[in-house]
Protein backbone atom coordinates (compact mmCIF):
# COMPACT_ATOMS: atom_id res chain seq x y z
CA UNK A 1 0.00 0.00 0.00
CA UNK A 2 1.34 3.39 -1.04
CA UNK A 3 0.23 6.84 0.08
CA UNK A 4 0.99 10.42 -0.92
CA UNK A 5 0.68 13.16 1.70
CA UNK A 6 0.19 16.69 0.38
CA UNK A 7 2.44 18.41 2.90
CA UNK A 8 3.56 21.65 1.25
CA UNK A 9 0.77 24.04 2.24
CA UNK A 10 1.53 27.49 3.64
CA UNK A 11 -1.28 27.46 6.19
CA UNK A 12 -2.35 31.05 5.56
CA UNK A 13 -5.66 30.59 7.44
CA UNK A 14 -3.68 29.35 10.46
CA UNK A 15 -1.17 32.22 10.41
CA UNK A 16 -2.72 33.87 13.47
CA UNK A 17 -1.82 30.87 15.65
CA UNK A 18 0.89 29.03 13.67
CA UNK A 19 3.53 30.78 11.60
CA UNK A 20 6.80 30.01 9.83
CA UNK A 21 6.18 26.28 9.37
CA UNK A 22 4.34 24.24 6.74
CA UNK A 23 0.76 23.51 7.76
CA UNK A 24 1.51 19.80 8.27
CA UNK A 25 4.09 20.77 10.91
CA UNK A 26 1.64 22.73 13.06
CA UNK A 27 2.28 21.46 16.61
CA UNK A 28 -0.47 19.44 18.26
CA UNK A 29 0.28 18.46 21.86
CA UNK A 30 4.03 18.52 21.32
CA UNK A 31 4.07 16.71 17.96
CA UNK A 32 3.61 18.05 14.43
CA UNK A 33 0.27 17.16 12.85
CA UNK A 34 2.25 15.13 10.31
CA UNK A 35 3.27 12.71 13.08
CA UNK A 36 -0.37 11.73 13.61
CA UNK A 37 -0.86 11.15 9.88
CA UNK A 38 2.24 8.95 9.65
CA UNK A 39 1.18 6.94 12.71
CA UNK A 40 -2.23 6.42 11.10
CA UNK A 41 -0.65 5.17 7.85
CA UNK A 42 1.64 2.87 9.81
CA UNK A 43 -1.39 1.36 11.56
CA UNK A 44 -3.07 0.88 8.17
CA UNK A 45 -0.17 -1.26 6.93
CA UNK A 46 1.28 1.24 4.47
CA UNK A 47 4.54 0.18 2.77
CA UNK A 48 5.64 3.50 1.30
CA UNK A 49 4.78 7.15 1.89
CA UNK A 50 5.62 9.90 -0.58
CA UNK A 51 5.66 13.41 0.87
CA UNK A 52 4.79 16.19 -1.56
CA UNK A 53 6.65 19.15 -0.05
CA UNK A 54 7.02 22.81 -0.90
CA UNK A 55 6.98 25.72 1.53
CA UNK A 56 9.86 25.42 4.02
CA UNK A 57 10.38 21.76 3.15
CA UNK A 58 13.64 21.77 5.16
CA UNK A 59 11.62 21.82 8.38
CA UNK A 60 9.92 18.55 7.45
CA UNK A 61 13.20 16.98 6.35
CA UNK A 62 14.95 17.96 9.58
CA UNK A 63 12.12 16.55 11.69
CA UNK A 64 12.23 13.24 9.80
CA UNK A 65 15.99 12.86 10.20
CA UNK A 66 15.92 10.83 13.44
CA UNK A 67 12.52 9.21 12.93
CA UNK A 68 11.95 5.54 12.09
CA UNK A 69 8.81 4.08 10.56
CA UNK A 70 7.70 0.68 9.30
CA UNK A 71 7.43 2.08 5.77
CA UNK A 72 9.79 3.79 3.37
CA UNK A 73 9.53 7.56 3.00
CA UNK A 74 10.28 9.37 -0.25
CA UNK A 75 10.02 13.09 -0.93
CA UNK A 76 9.29 15.33 -3.87
CA UNK A 77 9.81 19.08 -3.58
CA UNK A 78 7.95 21.73 -5.55
CA UNK A 79 10.23 24.62 -6.50
CA UNK A 80 7.10 26.73 -6.88
CA UNK A 81 3.49 25.96 -5.91
CA UNK A 82 1.88 23.57 -8.40
CA UNK A 83 -1.52 23.22 -6.78
CA UNK A 84 -2.76 19.97 -5.30
CA UNK A 85 -2.97 18.37 -8.74
CA UNK A 86 0.54 19.32 -9.78
CA UNK A 87 1.91 18.11 -6.45
CA UNK A 88 0.14 14.77 -6.80
CA UNK A 89 1.34 14.29 -10.37
CA UNK A 90 4.95 14.94 -9.34
CA UNK A 91 4.67 12.50 -6.43
CA UNK A 92 3.20 9.81 -8.68
CA UNK A 93 6.57 9.63 -10.46
CA UNK A 94 7.94 8.08 -7.23
CA UNK A 95 5.13 5.54 -6.86
CA UNK A 96 5.29 1.95 -8.04
CA UNK A 97 1.84 0.52 -7.27
CA UNK A 98 -1.27 0.65 -9.47
CA UNK A 99 -3.36 2.24 -6.75
CA UNK A 100 -2.14 5.11 -4.58
CA UNK A 101 -3.83 6.72 -1.60
CA UNK A 102 -3.68 10.51 -1.28
CA UNK A 103 -4.09 12.39 2.00
CA UNK A 104 -4.30 16.09 2.74
CA UNK A 105 -1.57 17.16 5.12
CA UNK A 106 -3.98 19.17 7.26
CA UNK A 107 -6.77 16.60 7.62
CA UNK A 108 -7.11 13.48 9.74
CA UNK A 109 -9.86 11.06 8.72
CA UNK A 110 -9.38 7.88 10.71
CA UNK A 111 -10.97 5.48 8.22
CA UNK A 112 -9.95 1.92 7.25
CA UNK A 113 -8.23 2.26 3.88
CA UNK A 114 -8.48 -1.25 2.46
CA UNK A 115 -12.27 -1.17 1.89
CA UNK A 116 -11.72 1.70 -0.55
CA UNK A 117 -9.67 -0.63 -2.75
CA UNK A 118 -12.68 -2.90 -3.24
CA UNK A 119 -14.48 -0.05 -5.04
CA UNK A 120 -11.84 0.29 -7.77
CA UNK A 121 -12.55 -1.12 -11.23
CA UNK A 122 -11.12 -0.54 -14.70
CA UNK A 123 -13.26 2.54 -15.37
CA UNK A 124 -13.10 4.07 -11.87
CA UNK A 125 -10.43 6.78 -11.81
CA UNK A 126 -10.61 7.51 -8.08
CA UNK A 127 -12.44 6.72 -4.86
CA UNK A 128 -13.20 9.61 -2.49
CA UNK A 129 -13.62 9.09 1.26
CA UNK A 130 -16.77 10.85 2.45
CA UNK A 131 -17.72 11.93 5.97
CA UNK A 132 -21.37 12.22 7.06
CA UNK A 133 -21.85 15.59 8.76
CA UNK A 134 -24.68 17.57 10.31
CA UNK A 135 -25.37 21.32 10.24
CA UNK A 136 -22.37 22.48 8.24
CA UNK A 137 -21.55 25.29 5.82
CA UNK A 138 -17.76 25.24 5.72
CA UNK A 139 -17.75 22.30 3.29
CA UNK A 140 -19.53 21.54 0.05
CA UNK A 141 -21.78 18.48 0.02
CA UNK A 142 -21.08 15.45 -2.20
CA UNK A 143 -23.94 13.62 -3.93
CA UNK A 144 -23.95 9.85 -4.55
CA UNK A 145 -26.23 7.62 -6.61
CA UNK A 146 -27.39 4.18 -5.45
CA UNK A 147 -24.27 2.54 -6.92
CA UNK A 148 -21.91 4.81 -4.93
CA UNK A 149 -20.90 6.86 -7.97
CA UNK A 150 -20.32 10.54 -7.24
CA UNK A 151 -22.81 12.61 -9.22
CA UNK A 152 -21.98 16.12 -7.97
CA UNK A 153 -19.81 18.26 -5.72
CA UNK A 154 -22.03 21.06 -4.47
CA UNK A 155 -20.93 24.60 -3.62
CA UNK A 156 -20.47 25.51 0.04
CA UNK A 157 -23.79 26.37 1.67
CA UNK A 158 -25.56 25.55 4.90
CA UNK A 159 -26.80 21.95 5.06
CA UNK A 160 -28.71 20.21 7.83
CA UNK A 161 -26.92 16.99 6.91
CA UNK A 162 -24.94 15.47 4.08
CA UNK A 163 -21.66 13.96 2.97
CA UNK A 164 -18.47 16.00 2.71
CA UNK A 165 -15.14 15.30 1.03
CA UNK A 166 -12.96 13.84 3.80
CA UNK A 167 -9.63 14.61 2.09
CA UNK A 168 -8.60 10.97 1.53
CA UNK A 169 -8.51 9.59 -2.02
CA UNK A 170 -7.56 6.37 -3.76
CA UNK A 171 -6.25 7.03 -7.26
CA UNK A 172 -6.36 4.34 -9.94
CA UNK A 173 -3.23 5.06 -11.96
CA UNK A 174 -4.39 2.91 -14.90
CA UNK A 175 -7.50 5.04 -15.41
CA UNK A 176 -6.60 8.58 -14.27
CA UNK A 177 -5.62 11.24 -16.78
CA UNK A 178 -3.65 13.72 -14.67
CA UNK A 179 -0.94 13.92 -17.33
CA UNK A 180 -3.42 15.76 -19.57
CA UNK A 181 -3.67 18.74 -17.22
CA UNK A 182 -1.43 21.85 -17.19
CA UNK A 183 1.60 22.05 -14.92
CA UNK A 184 -0.37 23.77 -12.15
CA UNK A 185 -3.89 22.66 -11.33
CA UNK A 186 -6.28 21.80 -8.54
CA UNK A 187 -6.97 18.11 -8.01
CA UNK A 188 -10.31 18.94 -6.40
CA UNK A 189 -11.63 21.61 -8.78
CA UNK A 190 -10.04 20.62 -12.09
CA UNK A 191 -10.09 16.84 -11.76
CA UNK A 192 -12.65 15.60 -9.22
CA UNK A 193 -15.41 18.12 -9.91
CA UNK A 194 -15.17 17.60 -13.67
CA UNK A 195 -15.35 13.81 -13.31
CA UNK A 196 -18.53 13.95 -11.20
CA UNK A 197 -21.49 12.44 -13.03
CA UNK A 198 -19.33 10.45 -15.46
CA UNK A 199 -19.45 7.15 -13.52
CA UNK A 200 -15.67 7.44 -13.00
CA UNK A 201 -15.59 8.43 -9.31
CA UNK A 202 -16.89 6.39 -6.41
CA UNK A 203 -17.56 7.54 -2.87
CA UNK A 204 -16.74 5.59 0.28
CA UNK A 205 -18.82 6.87 3.19
CA UNK A 206 -17.50 6.33 6.70
CA UNK A 207 -18.41 7.97 10.01
CA UNK A 208 -15.02 7.63 11.75
CA UNK A 209 -13.14 10.45 13.46
CA UNK A 210 -12.47 13.51 11.29
CA UNK A 211 -10.58 16.75 11.97
CA UNK A 212 -9.42 19.49 9.59
CA UNK A 213 -6.93 21.85 11.24
CA UNK A 214 -7.12 24.41 8.44
CA UNK A 215 -8.74 27.09 10.59
CA UNK A 216 -7.79 28.22 14.13
CA UNK A 217 -10.99 26.92 15.77
CA UNK A 218 -10.46 23.35 14.57
CA UNK A 219 -6.73 23.56 15.21
CA UNK A 220 -7.53 24.28 18.86
CA UNK A 221 -10.03 21.42 18.81
CA UNK A 222 -7.25 19.08 17.64
CA UNK A 223 -5.21 20.02 20.73
CA UNK A 224 -8.01 18.58 22.90
CA UNK A 225 -8.86 15.53 20.80
CA UNK A 226 -5.62 14.12 19.36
Amino acid sequence: MEAIILAGGLGTRLSSVVSDVPKCMAPVNGEPFLAYLLEYLENQGCDQVILSLGYKHEIVTDWLYNKAFLFKIKRVIEKEPLGTGGGIRMALNKSSEDQVFILNGDTMFNIPLKPMQALVSAHVKAVVALKPMQQFERYGAVQLDNQQYITAFEEKQFKENGLINGGVYLLNKAAENLQDFPEKFSFEKDFLEKEAGKASLKGYSCNDYFIDIGIPEDYEKAQREL
